[in-house]
């Protein structure tokens, strides 16, 4: 198991609702142990197990939930 931990910039968030959206793609990937989507910062902090995913899988389920991913900060 190992454990990393990403923050990601995320575009196209406008609401709550925005933000409950990108937190249920999210928990439907496997690996994701913990997030925290914040739509002051328009971003996502998220702690995962780089055996079962990668950032690349994070960055395609914000995508496909019709979000931007904008890149680390």
């Amino acid at each position: 198991m190992a454990i990393e931990n990403v923050d990601i910039k995320i575009g196209k968030m406008a609401c709550k609702m925005c933000v409950a959206n990108v937190e249920d793609a999210l928990s439907k990937l496997d690996g994701i142990n913990t997030f925290e989507v914040s739509l002051d910062d328009s971003n996502a902090q998220i702690e995962y197990d780089s055996d079962k995913t990668t950032k690349e899988d994070i960055k395609s389920v914000i995508e496909d939930a019709g979000y931007e991913y904008l890149g680390e900060n």
